[in-house]
C-alpha cells in the first residue's frame, strides 16, 4: 500500500459484525397476552404468569400448529454493522421488518472493510444447490486478504480524489465496493426473525436445511442471542418444533 498523506483517512479492515439491541418490547406475556384473547377475552398481564406449564403448552401449541399471528405483538430494534453485502441479503426479508441505512448520499462513508480471516472457508466444491464449502491454503488465504486490502484502498483513494474536486458524494460513493462496512437499526418482530433466521442460520434442530453465506449467518447467530433472552418460552418451542417459523 501506497504512503497515506497526513490527514487523510487510512483504510481499516475487520473480519466480524456488530448486533446491539438497542431498544424493544419482546416478552413471552405478549404472545400468551395475544392468543388468550381469542378463547378468554381481555386478559391482564398479571394473570398470564399464574399458570408457566399452561403457558408454556400454550406457546409450544400455537408454534407447532403455526397459529403465527400471536408471535407479533412485540418488538425488537437492532444496531448492525455489516458489509454492504450482507444488507443486500438481509433486505429481501420484507414482511414484518423495517430498515433505516446509513446513506452515501448524506454523509462522507468511512473507510472500513470487509477482510475474512482465517476461520471463513473460501473454497466452494460441488454444483449450485449441492455444495459445501472448503477451508482454503494459506497461499488462498494470503491471496485473498491482499488483493482485498488493494482493491479496497484503490477504491477509497478514488472516492477520495473525486470528493475533493467537488465532486457530489452520491455520485462519488459509485466507486466503492460492496465490501465496505454500512450501518443501520433494522426492527423486527418474533415471528418475522424467526423467519429469518430459518433461512439465515445454519442448526442441527432444523427441519428444513438451510446454507446461508456465513457473513449474514454472523449476523443472525448475535440476532438469535439477544432475542431469546428476551422471549425464552417462544424460543424453545421454535426449536423443538424444527426452527420453522409459524
Amino acid at each position: 500500500m501506497t504512503d497515506t498523506p497526513a490527514g487523510e483517512l487510512q483504510p481499516a479492515f475487520r473480519s466480524d459484525v456488530t448486533v446491539e439491541l438497542v431498544k424493544h418490547s419482546a416478552s413471552d406475556a405478549d404472545v400468551l397476552f395475544a392468543a388468550r384473547v381469542s378463547t378468554v377475552g381481555e386478559q391482564s398481564l398479571d394473570e398470564l404468569g399464574k399458570d408457566p406449564e399452561r403457558s408454556k403448552g400454550l406457546i409450544n401449541y400455537l408454534m407447532r400448529d403455526r397459529h403465527g399471528s400471536p408471535f407479533e405483538h412485540n418488538s425488537m430494534t437492532f444496531f448492525i454493522s455489516a458489509p454492504i453485502f450482507v444488507f443486500r441479503e438481509f433486505m429481501r426479508h420484507r414482511v414484518g421488518w423495517s430498515y433505516n441505512e446509513e446513506s452515501g448520499r448524506y454523509r462522507e462513508l468511512q473507510p472500513v472493510f470487509y477482510v475474512p480471516d482465517e476461520s471463513r472457508k473460501l473454497v466452494q466444491e460441488g454444483r449450485p444447490g449441492k455444495y459445501r464449502f472448503v477451508a482454503g491454503t494459506e497461499a488462498q488465504q494470503e491471496l485473498v486478504g491482499r488483493v482485498m486490502e488493494e482493491s479496497y484502498a484503490a477504491a477509497y483513494d478514488a472516492y477520495q480524489k473525486m470528493l475533493a474536486e467537488g465532486v457530489a458524494r452520491e455520485v462519488a460513493r459509485s466507486v466503492l465496493p460492496v465490501g465496505l462496512y454500512s450501518s443501520m437499526y433494522a426492527t423486527c418482530n418474533a415471528r418475522s426473525l424467526m423467519h429469518f433466521l430459518g433461512l439465515r442460520t445454519q442448526h442441527e434442530l432444523a427441519k428444513v436445511p438451510s446454507f446461508p453465506q456465513r457473513e449474514i449467518e454472523m449476523v443472525g447467530e448475535k440476532m438469535e442471542a439477544e432475542w431469546a433472552k428476551l422471549m425464552p418460552l417462544t424460543y424453545a418451542a421454535f426449536n423443538a418444533n424444527g426452527r420453522v417459523a409459524p
